[in-house]
């Protein structure tokens, strides 16, 4: 017997045509922005100033009014650092990686997914610069010829590695966004009537005309890109891993970190992209672009990575047991059952147990509970970076240098500005820039669109 195959659910929803797409998309741009969008900027804005005060504190002060001591002298700077390189792992995951495997459901989430990328490396970049105490002399870190005389970068320190990592994937994950927005800065060009916003956005476009070779080495550049920034999602946060993994301490001496990192980034990601694209559709009222199908997309690769990690977890202390080094066995013990055992249970609730309600269709495809979810699991990536770090470092070989550590007001307030300063620069973002891949929306209206679905069936 003949069955018929289940259609797929469209993923523009409404009956849209192609000028509908870019009313919708360059509307915000053009019009005056939404009521929300102000409140909005106005408390990140704010946020973010009381963030630069503590960091200009801090620089002036020294790194002493952090809350680190002999014991631990890493804490809140490097957790922050490693949890800002993890969320902007997202980003060149969705638009590259999906875009190798041909996913038509990345042309909704991957611009601001881009943007979210590029955001959050800042931030990163950000920690270690602030962690060198002389700022002014951050450009040490770079191999400059000739400038230091016979001194040069030791490149046999992790710390050096991330420096190349970091700036490579900024530079191609900078590109890569910029070049998918060239063909639609050229769209919100033609619509410009101001003549100072048309000029911007005319130099902004390159001068791009839509023709057909424009397109073909639009494409062309788009893929070389993609292969070049999919190895790069591997290799960033793999590095950023080796930070731990090759010093001797118990509880970072593994060589499962690297792809233990690599899925709690995708996993963290993934979860910020939720949270910015949730409130975003809302504001933006987007609600026909980005629909619950994609929520639920991006919530199945949730519980694929967080159950990654959750096995991580479990192989650590499987290992370290194992393993029968009284060190490596007592640093775990001290984390689920020492001072810090709230943040360890706190880390496995978030990270373990939660994404596991999204097997269930009707959490998976409510959008208050990806939200709040969403929120936990980036709570719990911030937990599982602390516990790493901390609690591995605060008691040490010798009983008598154990100490604890408590963050200061300066330790908050520099991670609470951060966020500040990213919301910032995302809705900036949001209100002058494309914040769909409107071109590459309609180059699926024909195939998934509900009004041509409809006509087919």
């Amino acid at each position: 017997m003949h069955k018929e195959a289940a259609i797929r659910e469209p993923l523009i929803l409404g009956d849209k045509t192609y000028h509908d797409i870019t009313a919708d998309v360059v509307g915000p741009i053009e019009n005056k922005a939404p009521r929300a969008w102000y409140i909005l900027i106005t408390i990140a804005g704010l946020i973010s100033l009381w963030g630069l005060g503590c960091i200009v504190y801090l620089i002036a002060t020294g790194i002493g009014v952090w809350g680190l001591n002999k014991t631990v002298g890493w804490a809140w700077d490097i957790t922050n650092f490693v949890w800002w390189v993890g969320i902007g792992h997202a980003g060149t995951l969705i638009s590259a990686v999906l875009l190798l495997f041909r996913q038509k459901w990345r042309m909704a989430i991957n611009r601001s997914a881009e943007a979210m990328t590029i955001f959050a490396v800042m931030m990163a970049a950000l920690f270690p610069g602030i962690h060198m105490g002389r700022i002014w002399l951050a450009y040490f870190v770079f191999p400059l010829p000739n400038t230091f005389g016979s001194l040069w970068v030791n490149f046999n320190s992790p710390l050096l590695w991330d420096v190349f990592a970091i700036s490579t994937y900024f530079s191609v994950s900078l590109v890569f966004w910029y070049i998918g927005l060239i063909p639609d800065f050229a769209t919100i060009r033609d619509r410009m009537t101001k003549p100072l916003a048309k000029k911007i956005y005319g130099l902004l476009s390159f001068g791009w005309s839509g023709k057909a070779k424009n397109w073909t080495r639009f494409e062309e550049v788009s893929l070389v890109l993609a292969g070049l920034a999919t190895p790069l999602v591997f290799s960033v946060h793999s590095i950023v891993s080796m930070d731990f993994a090759t010093s001797v301490i118990p509880g970072w001496h593994t060589t499962i970190f690297p792809p233990y990192f690599v899925s709690g980034a995708v996993f963290s990601g993934f979860a910020m992209v939720l949270t910015l694209l949730l409130i975003m559709r809302k504001v933006m009222k987007l609600e026909n672009y980005i629909t619950i199908k994609h929520v639920e997309y991006m919530n199945i690769v949730i519980i694929v990575t967080g159950s990654i990690v959750g096995v991580a977890y479990i192989t650590e202390l499987f290992i370290s047991w194992y393993s029968g080094v009284e060190y490596e066995s007592y640093a775990f013990i001290n984390r689920f059952s020492g001072p810090y055992f709230w943040a360890y249970w706190a880390m496995m609730t978030c990270n373990v147990v939660s994404p596991q309600l999204f097997w269930f269709k009707k959490i998976r495809t409510n959008l208050t509970a990806t939200f709040i979810l969403s929120i936990v699991v980036n709570i719990g990536m911030w937990f599982e970076r602390f516990v790493i770090i901390v609690t591995s470092l605060h008691r040490d070989y010798v009983p008598s240098s154990w100490s604890m550590f408590y963050p200061t007001w300066v330790d908050i307030g520099i991670f609470i500005g951060t966020i500040g300063i990213f919301f910032t620069l995302f809705l900036l973002f949001a209100r002058f820039f494309p914040v769909l891949a409107l071109n590459e929306l309609k180059s699926i209206l024909r195939v998934s669109g509900e009004k041509y679905k409809k006509e087919d069936h």
